[in-house]
């Protein structure tokens, strides 16, 4: 295994919520980050271009073979915040560097209804 010096900023991927779930009056998105150096990145939200992880759950760092890390967050919203929110952004920085992840919450692909 190759030694790693440096920072490397994690890849980050947003899972939306699914249809069914927002029919339900709940909405969760989930962040990943994947191939991270070294383990103190953070993961954090932003509803509607403001702050905070209320109802936010974080997953531990988990370390790869590669010896990058990968990190998870998931956050919960009533549905109806959710389509009221404009945008909402998962974001990893480290030592308080801007997040280099953001996107749109009219943008974000919803899985389709299974046929009844």
């Amino acid at each position: 295994m190759s030694t790693l010096v440096g920072v490397v900023q994690p890849t980050l991927s947003l899972l939306s919520p699914s249809r069914v779930q927002l029919e339900q009056g709940s909405a969760t998105l989930l962040c990943v980050a994947t191939g991270g150096f070294p383990s103190d990145w953070k993961l954090g939200w932003k509803v509607g271009g403001s702050g905070g992880s209320g109802g936010a759950s974080d997953g531990p760092g988990v370390l790869g073979k590669d010896g990058r890390y990968s990190w998870s967050s998931a956050l919960s919203l009533p549905a109806d915040r959710w389509r009221k929110a404009g945008s909402v952004s998962c974001e990893a920085s480290k030592d308080g560097s801007s997040p280099i992840f953001s996107i749109s919450a009219g943008t974000l692909p919803v899985k389709p209804s299974p046929p009844r």
